[in-house]
């Protein structure tokens, strides 16, 4: 890095038109053949060509720097005599002006052989402006791929769309205005559909502590998650300040803790529960816990490994602090004034005895319909995941934030749409637990993102390294069980308000 520049290799594109695409870093050696020898064998880039470029101020008659390149050679150093540090090269001499080229011999890699390793430096004078300097860096060159992305998200989006409002403005209607117009006793004992669950559809589910606890989490998620991106989409995160996007998205999921506690809380209160510390105690541990357990796992490995790569010391403490210092009293204020507030009422009585349950179709079996649940909502995502892996996994920039929001929003109505679609199925089947259900339906694409990450492992990455394996796997376990969250509690959210929608519409004697 040389004046917050990251050193880059310049790649000519194939139209030779407009400015190089930028590969972050060099590579340490190539594989390949020399001469007259026909197996590969490897070399090592033992000499660097850096170029530093700069543009001179006119007015002030000062130059700032504007670039950072290299080109990577692998050159057999020559010399007369025994080594010193004083000795001259014949292959890299800068007193008799001789400079490395490609057509010097390579430096194979040899078991105890000699390497010498060096570099020269260019200044160069650019025309690019200080204030333009990350232009070429954040360059999209595949803006095509990112708008077949979300023509591809939209027509799922369309689809989906037009069943819900099919659902919603012919059945649903239909439904309702039959309902309404029974009379007699005989023909309100013929009732089918979504009615029949009147009595249960609003009773607590299993574990309903649990399910409160994910929903504040996900709000939190949801919260942390929409403001980063805004900030980003307006230009306040730029690359220049590296880690600006990791460090906001730390606080803002500290600062969103009130939020989490006010909406588990409120979902607590409405299943009627009155020990409102205990949801806020889980709130603020279940899954903060979980992912930071897995993080000082993993960055256990990268120590054992002495890499520099590891979080240090000071930094683990700082994030503590973040967690129990600013998220916990956050997530206790927001359950506390969550908690005061009077319970929603439901817009049915629940029958004090459950209802039976038909045996239900083959289609819709819990986990067949969980499973379909979340093939869309990956799928609309999934063409914007491979640059955003590419991104993490391949060291280069992702800043093409307006792309990533209008996936994101997409991504929203795709698991709201879902969710409903499937849970009016299942209240049509008169099976009226629904609660987890419909949180797991949409959070079920949190395992294709999984599926996906493994893919991608395998076809795009050149892992060997056990623990480098780990690493990438345990990372992307984080991100899949944080997309698990988010996506799960936005189709709750939705089926949640779909219910108290579709049964406040309808006359219950």
């Amino acid at each position: 890095i040389l004046d917050n520049l990251p050193l880059v290799v310049p790649i000519p594109r194939p139209d030779s038109e407009g400015p190089p695409v930028y590969q972050m870093g060099f590579h340490v050696g190539l594989k390949g053949r020399y001469g007259d020898s026909k197996e590969k064998k490897y070399f090592l880039h033992n000499h660097l060509k850096f170029t530093v470029k700069f543009h001179k101020d006119q007015q002030s008659g000062s130059s700032r720097i504007v670039g950072f390149e290299v080109t990577p050679f692998s050159v057999k150093h020559e010399y007369e005599g025994p080594w010193s540090e004083s000795v001259r090269l014949l292959t890299c001499d800068p007193h008799a002006s001789r400079e490395v080229t490609a057509s010097s011999p390579p430096q194979e890699v040899e078991d105890k052989q000699e390497v010498i390793f060096t570099y020269d430096v260019a200044f160069e004078e650019s025309d690019v402006k200080w204030a333009s300097r990350w232009d070429t860096y954040l360059l999209m060159a595949d803006d095509q791929i990112h708008w077949f992305s979300i023509v591809n998200s939209l027509m799922i989006v369309l689809f989906l769309s037009g069943m819900v409002a099919m659902i919603m403005l012919r059945t649903l209607y239909r439904d309702i205005a039959r309902y309404n117009e029974l009379e007699t006793q005989e023909e309100a004992q013929e009732e089918t559909g979504w009615k029949l669950v009147h009595g249960d559809v609003f009773r607590p589910p299993a574990n309903p502590d649990l399910l409160c606890v994910y929903v504040g989490t996900g709000v939190q998620f949801f919260g942390m998650v929409l403001v980063t991106m805004i900030f980003a989409l307006l230009g306040f995160l730029s690359p220049s300040n590296r880690g600006g996007l990791m460090t906001a998205m730390l606080l803002l999921w500290a600062f969103m803790g009130f939020f989490a506690g006010h909406s588990a809380a409120r979902l607590y209160r409405a299943f009627r529960g009155t020990e409102w510390k205990r949801i806020a105690v889980r709130t603020s541990f279940y899954f903060p816990a979980t992912i930071f357990a897995a993080f000082f796992a993993l960055n256990a490995l990268i120590w054992g490994q002495k890499s520099s790569g590891a979080v240090p010391f000071g930094t683990m403490f700082a994030l503590v602090f973040l967690w129990f210092g600013i998220s916990v009293p956050l997530v206790f204020l927001g359950s506390y004034v969550g908690f005061r507030k009077p319970a929603a009422e439901d817009p049915v009585k629940t029958n004090k005895i459950p209802r039976q349950i038909p045996e239900q179709p083959w289609y819709m079996n819990p986990v067949l319909s969980i499973l379909i649940g979340g093939i869309l909502p990956f799928g609309a995502v999934f063409i914007e995941l491979f640059f955003i892996l590419t991104s993490i996994w391949l060291n280069q920039f992702y800043y093409i934030f307006g792309f990533l929001f209008i996936v994101f929003l997409i991504l929203l109505v795709t698991c709201a749409e879902i969710a409903v679609v499937l849970c009016y199925f299942q209240l049509c089947s008169e099976d009226y637990r629904w609660w987890w259900r419909s949180y797991l339906t949409a959070g079920s694409s949190a395992l294709y993102l999984f599926v996906y990450a493994g893919f991608y492992f395998f076809t795009k990455l050149d892992i060997t390294k056990p623990v480098s394996g780990a690493l990438y796997f345990g990372y992307m376990l984080i991100a899949s069980y944080a997309f698990f969250v988010l996506t799960g509690t936005v189709g709750f959210c939705a089926c949640f308000l779909f219910t108290r929608l579709i049964y406040s519409s309808v006359k219950i004697d």
